[in-house]
């Protein structure tokens, strides 16, 4: 059995049939745009009123931080989603849609070199070459981290120009392990739990994300076809999974930043706390729409139908990242 659409109709290159390409990428550029000005704009409106203080510059830093975040789940999810297609039986293999890996590399240097830049300026953005201290990043724990990103994903780059695509997993790790501990300092009570915490909640995300959005891609250069139901069913199941890590590292982790006896007065009137209820709301629609493609998976007459909420669950799951980069660049609602 092979599952079907109703066919489209075909009309003239310049009329009609050019209107929803066109339509999409107007869409596109709108949630780049709205994509952009949440990190830039989402520490001012969270630090309003709190009597707290961000550091300079924190629009800027978040603004990089969730670049380099969706860097890292591009190129995760390709890999993760080609491992799921290789379990399904008769996919068509040999049919792939262009790697997307080379650009996540670039924009994710580009974001690690900047970040690397505010630390070579002891945490604040840099107003001339001068003065940044570039030796100094050899020096302290952050400085290592931040080249540590660079040179990663240098080699995520070099790997996908040079069709290696399994040798990405490595620096992909490598990012993965630095944000976890850069994200806890030493001075920190535990930090090793946290940064334990930090890397499976990061690992999970991007698998997540850059999983469904490399199988969406995937079902639309397949086709109709049984195949493709039955990597969005795999997808869903493993999909499930990485939810319920993310949400038990990441309630784990704010409960150690916020003890539960503070959590609901700080969800309110902190800065970190607010943006976590923006997440949390956001993780909360993501988890309805992957409900309800997974319904559809289940119950509609064409599985392939639930691929519309799905397409709806990576752009809230993208809005999930850029918020995420507005919360590490905030001030933590308790003092260690």
């Amino acid at each position: 059995m092979t599952l079907t659409r109703p066919p489209t109709e075909v009309t003239d290159a310049s009329g009609p049939a050019r209107r929803p390409a066109i339509g999409r990428a107007v869409a596109l550029l709108a949630l780049l745009a709205v994509a952009a000005l949440i990190p830039l704009l989402g520490p001012r409106a969270a630090l309003d009123g709190t009597g707290e203080a961000a550091a300079p510059g924190a629009g800027g830093i978040a603004l990089l931080r969730g670049v380099l975040f969706a860097a890292l789940c591009v190129p995760a999810g390709e890999l993760f989603a080609a491992r799921l297609a290789r379990r399904v039986p008769g996919a068509p293999l040999a049919v792939a849609p262009r790697s997307w890996a080379p650009f996540a590399a670039a924009a994710g240097f580009v974001a690690a070199l900047g970040l690397a830049s505010v630390v070579a300026t002891g945490n604040m953005l840099p107003g001339r070459l001068s003065d940044m201290d570039l030796g100094g990043l050899y020096q302290t724990r952050d400085g290592k981290l931040a080249l540590l990103e660079v040179n990663a994903f240098v080699v995520v780059g070099l790997c996908a120009l040079y069709r290696r695509p399994g040798l990405q997993v490595w620096p992909l790790a490598a990012v993965a392990v630095a944000e976890s501990l850069r994200a806890h300092p030493t001075t920190e009570y535990s930090p090793l739990v946290g940064s334990g915490l930090t890397l499976v909640h990061v690992i999970c995300a991007a698998l997540w994300t850059g999983g469904l959005l490399h199988v969406l891609r995937m079902l639309r250069a397949w086709g109709p076809s049984d195949a493709g139901a039955a990597l969005l069913g795999l997808y869903a199941r493993v999909a499930a999974v990485l939810f319920a890590a993310l949400t038990a590292t990441g309630t784990w982790s704010a409960l150690r930043r916020m003890p539960p006896s503070t959590v609901l007065d700080q969800l309110t009137t902190t800065a970190y706390g607010r943006t976590l209820l923006a997440k949390l709301l956001l993780v909360a629609a993501v988890a309805a729409l992957a409900l309800s493609a997974r319904l559809r998976l289940r119950r509609a007459t064409d599985p392939l139908s639930a691929d519309s909420p799905a397409r709806a669950e990576v752009v809230a799951l993208g809005l999930v990242v850029v918020v995420s980069g507005v919360l590490t660049a905030l001030p933590p609602p308790i003092r260690w």
